[in-house]
């Protein structure tokens, strides 16, 4: 997004180029990670200034989009379907495009999965976790709905939105609704500052998963990985562990954006194939009466219904994650992260059976020692 912004104020002299993008990568990595520690006590005012800039963000980019924008007739935003992957069936052309907002839904918007992984810093979390997902797909999942709808109607010409220079389609819309460069930038910026503050989140949320995995001794480096830095009080290691890696991985779009992107796209297939194996352990349990632990917040009666849903759903978007955008494909255009996917999931099978299931005993196991 910043690169699109730089490149509708600078149309004439800005050349882009890919290690452009390396380098904000790793530049934003860095920042989230010294809010992460510095400032890390500080994180509840953070996510507290967060949320009002979601709430006036979400009005600063929908009030101009309906004012000053033409729209579409609704017969053609509700009515229509656009095919551009060449599938030629509706169904399945709304199928595949189905990854795009699952994703958006479950990360970009901040969703319900980020507040797991800060579990073990919650008070009451028993409770105020799961009441906290809910209302947070609640708020974020309206809101994302009106602002999608929104932009079907101010979308305008699809070819034009599509080839622009910026990148991002919604950027060429913004410049196009408003006719001001300036109004676009704004309004793209309220967006970069939302996905800065969800860097930050994301940073914070993915240093605790990793110290959780290293404490139960699922990882290489366990005890170099769990240690808790005294002075900030955060698991310090993981987190520049996690730095190193994103900054690794950002090298890779100066080489290849081809692979570069097919990692970005294993986002998806990975937190669905979580979501999968979670919910169908507990689903089990219950066709088989099996104990599960007591919980404080419960769907009740709905709950093995919801569960057999939720399994169904997944499981067909977790296949549609691995298919590329278009029906003809070529080694460009086509999407690796199915490869890739089977690579780490191999590689992890091999580190199981060599040394993980010797000294990796799991989270259940840690909770019914403390019980005892």
């Amino acid at each position: 997004m910043m690169v699109g912004v730089v490149a509708i104020n600078y149309p004439d002299t800005y050349t882009y180029e890919r290690w452009h993008v390396t380098l904000l990568i790793i530049a934003v990595a860095l920042v989230a990670l010294l809010f992460n520690t510095l400032l890390a006590q500080k994180l509840p005012l953070i996510e507290g200034i967060i949320l009002v800039i979601h709430c006036f963000g979400f009005f600063g980019i929908l009030i101009p989009l309906w004012v000053l924008s033409p729209r579409l007739a609704a017969s053609e935003v509700f009515g229509s379907i656009e095919d551009r992957g060449g599938w030629g069936n509706n169904g399945l052309a709304c199928l595949v495009g189905l990854v795009g907002p699952i994703y958006a839904l479950i990360v970009q918007f901040k969703g319900p999965d980020s507040a797991v992984h800060m579990s073990e810093e919650i008070r009451d979390a028993s409770r105020v976790l799961p009441l906290g997902m809910i209302w947070t797909l609640i708020l974020n999942g309206s809101t994302g709905f009106v602002m999608i709808v929104t932009l079907a109607f101010c979308v305008g010409d699809i070819d034009h939105v599509l080839e622009s220079q910026t990148g991002f389609a919604f950027i060429q819309v913004f410049l196009n609704s408003t006719g001001s460069v300036r109004a676009a930038t704004g309004m793209t910026v309220v967006i970069m500052a939302m996905q800065f503050c969800a860097a930050i989140s994301n940073v914070a949320t993915t240093s605790r998963q990793v110290y959780a995995f290293a404490r139960d001794k699922g990882l290489p480096f366990s005890d170099f990985l769990s240690k808790v830095n005294p002075t900030f009080t955060v698991p310090l290691n993981a987190l520049c562990v996690s730095l190193v890696i994103v900054s690794l991985l950002s090298l890779i779009n100066i080489g290849s954006s081809v692979a570069f992107n097919a990692i970005m796209s294993l986002g998806t297939a990975a937190l669905l194939s979580s979501y999968i194996i979670s919910i169908t352990c507990v689903r089990l349990r219950r066709w088989r009466n099996q104990p599960l632990p007591p919980a404080r917040w419960s769907m009740g009666r709905f709950t093995p219904f919801v569960d057999t849903v939720s399994i169904l759903v997944l499981i067909i978007i977790w296949v549609f994650s691995f298919f590329p955008l278009t029906e003809q494909v070529n080694p460009t255009t086509m999407n690796w992260s199915v490869v890739i996917f089977g690579g780490v999931t191999l590689l992890s099978l091999v580190y199981y059976q060599l040394h993980a299931k010797k000294v990796y005993k799991g989270p259940v196991t840690r909770v019914n020692v403390m019980a005892e």
